[in-house]
């Protein structure tokens, strides 16, 4: 989430909320000015970014609605074949431990190796 408030307003609206995601202040109205959604009157538009692994916007949900917008956001999610989050940290750990095995082969084969 990115807001055109301060970090103190965002931080107030983040406890006040109980907010258990990271929200973006952006008082100076770069970062919503270079992804298009800065309306005059320096509030920014309610549009959902989905951004891949790689940095890549894969979807923008341009008709984001307060009221529904957490359903939404899992809807989408799921249409985007987005992994749940203990899935993607099933998928980093099984990456992190296959690149731990592949540093401690050999890259020159030797009589005997030990590596799988």
């Amino acid at each position: 989430m990115a807001s055109t408030d301060s970090l103190a307003d965002n931080t107030a609206f983040a406890n006040k909320n109980a907010a258990s995601f990271p929200i973006l202040a952006d008082p100076g109205k770069k970062m919503t000015r270079d992804y298009g959604v800065l309306m005059a009157g320096s509030f920014a538009k309610r549009w959902t970014f989905y951004i891949d692994a790689s940095g890549i916007i894969i979807s923008i949900d341009k008709s984001v609605s307060a009221r529904s917008a957490g359903a939404d956001l899992v809807a989408n999610l799921i249409r985007l074949q987005i992994p749940k989050r203990a899935e993607m940290k099933r998928r980093r750990r099984a990456t992190a431990e296959d690149d731990r095995r592949t540093a401690s082969c050999p890259s020159t084969p030797r009589p005997k190796p030990s590596c799988a």
